[in-house]
């Protein structure tokens, strides 16, 4: 039988039964409130029940006034004193389990990566902004810099939200420190300007993320899972390389942290999507695995199992990745155009995804263009619809475009009820 779909132990005891795991993805699918309902639940039944044997949330918000789309699902200290709330999570957290696999809630902040739109101040390690080509470019405006005290309150932020994380019944939680949001602003020295103790040097640059998986340590279970998704790379000439990375790991190393999820690029460098101008990167695109060329570098450093995600669409990638040292396979689009992927591939069936892409010269757009077409495939699957065979970049897009702006007032009317718009 494949090496994928054999058990597999985290340090903390938890059993998978296969590697194949649905990692993180943007759904945007929270209802009024910024709470998940019943299209999450069934979204996440069915990646249950296709057999996932991990399965990683979209970014969880721990901050109410950050976040990376106005459908974002936000939890926060303070928010269980309501029991429906909590039962709203707690209900996410059994559906995801309900095919007999374990589910982790990622937790993030977006830092500066804030659509403009939304009307809240993106705030980030130092005053930056992010630069994009053409019209995209106005889709964010400057951050301001944090102040000593911010970072420690933020710090407490995801410690909150990884207690009532657990308090839900999830089995973990995954800090996102990649993709340029906050704590990857804090890594790189092209977005961290700081000449106080979280700035300068690499190790001060660290000290953000290694202080919240110290405070999450203190806050949860030694059973419950904490893990981090860092970027191997930036792709960004002068930003955070694959030496910084093998660096953090290291650190992480004599933390208590189950496994490590590599990825990598931003907003400004999409090489989560396969778009990167990185001569390995690009290298790996015809057989998909974006990252694993870092990825063999990085095992050499880490104690921890290792998880790469990163455009895989056939069971051959997995396959191949596994026998290079890798212990876990992060599959993203691949489960929104297949919930059932995990099952099929066991059966030996279906074992190519096929993904619909849009391929425009300006990559940004581009990059917005796939998330819509993945998006629109997730609203189906929540709404208890079949995948969608044929679709439009364009059309996919403008649908995302409408549907965003409605989120976005709803998401303003709720932050003005809170007196925080």
């Amino acid at each position: 039988m494949s090496k994928i779909f054999t058990p597999f132990t985290l340090p903390n005891g938890q059993i998978l039964p296969n590697r194949l795991c649905k990692a993180a993805m943007e759904e945007n699918m929270a209802e009024a409130g910024q709470l998940p309902g019943d299209a999450l639940f069934s979204l996440y039944k069915a990646w249950a029940e296709g057999g996932a044997g991990l399965i990683l949330t979209g970014n969880v918000m721990i901050d109410p006034t950050a976040l990376t789309g106005p459908g974002g699902v936000v939890l926060e200290l303070g928010m269980f004193k309501d029991k429906a709330v909590e039962t709203r999570f707690t209900q996410w957290a059994s559906a995801a389990k309900s095919g007999g696999g374990k589910v982790y809630m990622q937790i993030s902040h977006p830092g500066r990566q804030v659509f403009a739109s939304q009307g809240t101040e993106p705030v980030s390690a130092s005053a930056t902004k992010v630069t994009l080509e053409g019209p995209a470019e106005n889709m964010f405006v400057p951050s301001r810099a944090l102040s000593s005290d911010e970072i420690l309150g933020l710090i407490k932020r995801f410690s909150d939200t990884a207690a009532l994380a657990e308090r839900a019944g999830f089995d973990g939680v995954e800090i996102h420190a990649a993709h340029g949001y906050l704590i990857a602003q804090f890594l790189s020295p092209l977005t961290n300007l700081r000449e106080d103790q979280w700035g300068g040097p690499l190790e001060n640059r660290a000290r953000f993320l290694l202080e919240i998986v110290r405070a999450i340590r203190e806050r949860v279970e030694p059973k419950f899972g904490v893990s981090v998704k860092l970027n191997s790379a930036d792709f960004q000439k002068g930003g955070f390389e694959i030496d910084d990375a093998k660096q953090v790991i290291e650190w992480l190393n004599m933390l208590d942290v189950d496994f490590v999820e590599l990825s990598g690029g931003s907003y400004e460098s999409a090489a989560m999507m396969g778009m990167s101008e990185d001569i390995r990167a690009q290298s790996t695109q015809d057989r998909e695995m974006y990252f694993i060329d870092f990825a063999k570098e990085i095992l050499e450093t880490a104690n921890m199992p290792i998880m790469v995600t990163g455009g895989v669409t056939q069971m051959i990638t997995a396959e191949n990745a596994l026998t290079s040292g890798v212990d876990l396979i992060g599959i993203a689009r691949g489960f929104g155009f297949n919930p059932n992927l995990a099952k099929d591939w066991h059966a030996g069936q279906n074992t190519q995804v096929k993904i619909a892409s849009a391929h425009w010269k300006n990559k940004a757009l581009a990059g917005l263009a796939n998330m819509a077409l993945t998006k629109e495939q997730l609203y189906r699957l929540g709404a208890g619809l079949e995948v969608k065979t044929k679709q439009s970049p364009l059309m996919a897009t403008l649908k995302q475009q409408f549907k965003t702006k409605l989120q976005t007032k709803r998401y303003q009317k709720w932050l003005k009820s809170r007196g925080l718009f």
